[in-house]
């Protein structure tokens, strides 16, 4: 006779994780079921999540949660567009805006070669989230645009896709909703730069979203969760291979992030760093994020069948960008999602910096960061960075809270440069003049100044694949 299966109960569960026991199967998916269905409470989820952190996961258990996850709500189906399905996905960066430029270059491609319905031959359902600790969030950016939808229900997200050839959307209540509620929870209880709770979280994500390819920016450097080369190389390789085992062609690049990527780093301000460059104006300090953007737009229009190399891929990338197609496909984005798209008919306001339209100058508050000695821009912590941002009003210090538009810096050198005595460095915004001071000192303790310039990491460092 079959014995009757024993009721499973999470502070059980908590106390086999956090004694390095494995975890079932059927105990991840009780875990999952009753984070969405609120059963299980935000401390008992906390304090499984710091099991996880500090025990870790085999892969078996990665595997189980990142399913759980996967299939906690709604999935989306994007079989019926009949299209090459392709998404982008970064591990956090300050001052990473890539997606902002991607999406719209990968669907003025599609756009340019459709099916024969008539549907764009690449669509990028791209499902973002917001900031993370001390890293930006898509959402948040996008938010800062009147209007701009980020909560699609999934009919309007296929139909977007089916027009424009790109969406994106966060996780809505009925989408990926463990994640959402994990996501959450993780930046506020020290447990975000966990391998196994990253790869669960973006990969769950991304395979809901029922992709054909994916390509993963794994960030290695000060400014990235993942600081240590080798803790980079895991992280990516687990994702290649949760992704590459639920059937999605999944490539990593890892890449160098020791400073923030383009001119900008706050929500507002890197929106319109995009759109100057979809628009032609193309500042000095925004060459490394176009080259990122390139070579990772690349990888994927030759995934997409393309291009014939990466290498062909960036170079077409580029050509739409500078052809105009991106950023008109990125106003037919922006509209489809609600988005007032006469914001970006005037691009700046006093001094040079981006503000938004209808709201005046008069309510951001700059204060400049100066060279104290000549010499070369040697090394700065690029996390600290991203809370000096963050403290600006440009991130969250718990769920919920809100986000400033203008917030962030301004970056007037990069790593490398040649500086002279009293050369602005790094511009900070915030609408709330108290909150300059503490960001202020933050960098100045950070930016280091050398007599000789330093060695630096190229853009890529790696690419892995499944083979």
């Amino acid at each position: 006779m079959t014995q009757p299966t024993q009721p499973l109960h999470i502070v059980d569960i908590i106390r086999h994780k956090r004694d390095g026991l494995p975890l079932s199967t059927a105990e991840i998916q009780h875990f999952v079921h009753g984070i969405v269905d609120r059963s299980i409470t935000d401390a008992q989820a906390s304090a499984l999540l710091m099991a996880i952190y500090l025990r870790g996961l085999s892969p078996q258990e990665l595997a189980a949660l990142t399913t759980a996850m996967r299939f906690s709500g709604e999935t989306f189906d994007a079989t019926p567009l009949h299209t090459f399905t392709i998404d982008k996905h970064s591990t956090g960066g300050v001052g990473d805006k890539t997606s902002l430029l991607i999406a719209p270059i990968l669907a003025a491609a599609g756009l340019a070669a459709p099916t024969p319905a008539g549907i764009p031959g690449i669509c990028v359902p791209m499902i973002s989230g917001r900031s993370l600790g001390h890293t930006g969030g898509t959402l948040d950016k996008l938010e800062t645009i009147p209007g701009f939808n980020t909560q699609l229900p999934l009919p309007e997200f296929f139909d977007t896709l089916k027009t424009c050839g790109a969406a994106l959307i966060g996780q809505t209540p009925t989408l990926v909703p463990a994640d959402r509620i994990l996501y959450a929870l993780r930046d506020h209880i020290g447990t975000i730069e966990s391998p196994n709770l990253i790869t669960a979280s973006i990969m769950s994500k991304k395979l809901a979203e029922s992709l054909n390819a994916l390509v993963l920016d794994v960030k290695t450097g000060s400014g990235a969760f993942m600081k240590s080369y080798d803790d980079s190389r895991h992280l990516a390789s687990l994702m290649v291979q949760t992704g590459t085992l639920a059937g999605t062609r999944t490539v990593a690049l890892l890449t160098t992030h020791d400073q923030p990527i383009g001119r900008f780093a706050g929500n507002w301000l890197e929106v319109q760093e995009c759109v100057d460059i979809m628009q032609q104006v193309r500042h000095p300090m925004s060459a490394d994020l176009i080259e990122l953007t390139n070579i990772l737009a690349g990888s994927m229009l030759h995934l997409a069948g393309q291009a014939d190399s990466p290498q062909l891929g960036a170079a077409l990338s580029d050509e739409i960008l500078r052809s105009g197609a991106a950023y008109r496909a990125w106003l037919s984005i922006v509209a489809a999602q609600g988005g007032d798209i006469t914001v970006f008919d005037t691009n700046t306001s006093q001094n040079g910096h981006p503000s938004r339209s209808g709201e005046p100058a008069s309510r951001i508050y700059s204060r400049t960061l100066v060279a104290a000695t000549s010499g070369y821009l040697a090394s700065m912590d690029c996390t600290q960075v991203g809370w000096a941002v963050q403290r600006l009003g440009a991130g969250r210090t718990k769920p919920g809270d809100p986000v400033s538009a203008h917030a962030g810096i301004e970056m007037h050198a990069k790593l490398g440069q040649r500086l002279t005595h009293g050369q602005p460095l790094i511009t900070l915004f915030s609408e709330d003049e108290s909150l300059l001071a503490e960001p202020h000192h933050m960098l100045q303790e950070t930016l280091q100044i050398l007599p000789a310039p330093p060695t630096l990491q190229p853009i890529i460092r790696e690419v892995i694949s499944a083979g």
